[in-house]
């Protein structure tokens, strides 16, 4: 059969899809991206906030449309959407064809097959599983590839769905882990980007202790040229990682930290570590002890509870800390969350105005960072020509894929895609830098 394969959210939800894939080829079906001609479309959805279901409805109708035009076969809805809401697919959706949960990828074959035979397969297995994950059918570029090391979270942020729909924390074995990285490090990545709901709690659960240092440590030892971490929860740091991190040269200094507020009141009602002290006293001692240190952060503004008092120290806490990097959401009150039953719940309109403001204001730290590094060389990953822009594009240490910006630099030679160069900073440009090669 001819099978499409279609991803949507994070990029842990397409390292699922990938094993999918590889799990159909494997079984001798063929594989393909483009759902027009296929026998079957698998869409794996996120289900993780309004806007992310939003996405997943729209494209299930989309491909709903295709198959009324005799264009798609069959359609097999998998992932975060399915598990979280798989009556009203049921009775909403009648476009889907198959559902499967979080706990079931490994049962893509045979329900891709059941569907094909005109039966609506329903696979919904435990979520909190463990499992040591097989190989994957990689499509992202020759060069940067993620890698899962753990499942699942046992944070239960008061506002946050996802142990709900992805189960317990479970990490995969070292030796797991390793045999996959040493096959990515042999088919030429030189990017790898370490993922988890949260890297830092890795091992306890298997060895009755932290093993992220260890872990580092060994894939350090791979022919990697940049390891990144995401996501380091400020909880999990210690001696011990914060050395590896400094001391390991492959190990880019950026850190993407998800802190979600500084309020100490709003904090602790969603479950959160620290306080604004500790967390300020944290970021001020992980600057000092590695030098270079890029941070990134995930902050929610208009939070049940959340004061006008709460977001000016929102905003100064930003601003003071000099955070370069921050993804800024507004709150979504998900239902079976503690928080959308909280009282106090902020209007949308002031929500939004709110996270404009951070924008904006987390905006100028980027650009007085993005100043900072004119004059400077730095060493830059190709990520190829840009006919559009007229020149190459690449990445910084302090930039993760698709997430942060760019540096469009010119150069008188090809440069191939992967390769790292020396770029002379020469420009700033809507919070992307500009260069040219160094010769």
């Amino acid at each position: 059969m001819k099978i499409a394969f279609i991803s949507l959210g994070c990029s842990k939800n397409l390292i699922n899809t990938e094993q999918m894939m590889a799990l159909c080829r494997a079984a001798g079906h063929e594989i393909t991206g483009e759902p027009e001609g296929a026998d079957v479309a698998v869409l794996n959805t996120c289900g993780f906030i309004d806007a992310a279901k939003s996405e997943a409805i729209e494209h299930i109708i989309a491909l709903g449309e295709l198959k009324q035009e005799g264009k798609l076969g069959k359609l097999l809805v998998c992932g975060c959407l399915s598990q979280r809401y798989r009556e009203d697919i049921l009775s909403d959706l009648p476009e889907v064809d198959g559902l499967m949960g979080t706990g079931s990828y490994e049962d893509i074959v045979s329900a891709v097959e059941e569907v094909c035979q005109g039966r609506f397969p329903q696979k919904f297995g435990d979520i909190s599983a463990t499992t040591e994950a097989g190989e994957r059918l990689v499509t992202g570029p020759a060069y940067t590839a993620f890698l899962k090391i753990a499942e699942g979270c046992d944070n239960f942020c008061a506002f946050c769905i996802i142990p709900y729909l992805r189960g317990r924390y479970r990490s995969r074995s070292m030796e797991a882990v390793l045999k996959e990285a040493g096959e990515l490090a042999d088919s030429g990545v030189k990017e790898l980007i370490l993922i988890a709901q949260d890297i830092g709690p890795y091992g306890k659960d298997l060895y009755g202790e932290r093993r992220l240092p260890q872990l580092l440590r060994e894939l350090c030892k791979l022919p990697f040229h940049w390891i990144r971490l995401h996501y380091l929860y400020p909880d999990h740091f210690d001696r011990e990682l914060v050395e590896v991190i400094a001391s390991e040269p492959k190990i880019v200094k950026y850190l993407d930290i998800p802190l979600q507020h500084c309020s100490d009141r709003l904090l602790k009602a969603m479950n959160r570590w620290g306080t604004k002290e500790s967390l300020t006293a944290l970021l001020k001692e992980l600057r000092e002890k590695i030098p270079g240190l890029v941070l990134r952060t995930s902050l929610i503004c208009g939070l049940p509870g959340e004061t006008e008092e709460d977001f000016e120290a929102l905003c100064d806490f930003v601003t003071e800390t000099g955070i370069e990097r921050a993804g800024v959401f507004q709150y979504s009150r998900e239902e079976g969350t503690r928080a959308a039953a909280m009282p106090d719940q902020v209007p949308e309109e002031v929500a939004q105005q709110r996270v404009e403001r951070l924008v904006e204001l987390q905006s100028a730290v980027l650009d007085r960072y993005n100043e900072s590094r004119l004059g400077t060389v730095m060493e830059v990953l190709c990520e190829g020509f840009d006919p559009q822009m007229g020149c190459y594009a690449g990445r910084t240490y302090a930039d993760s894929v698709e997430v942060d910006g760019r540096v469009w630099f010119t150069a008188a030679g090809e440069i191939p895609a992967g390769a790292f160069v020396a770029v002379c900073i020469t420009g700033t440009e809507d919070g992307d830098l500009t260069g040219e090669i160094e010769e």
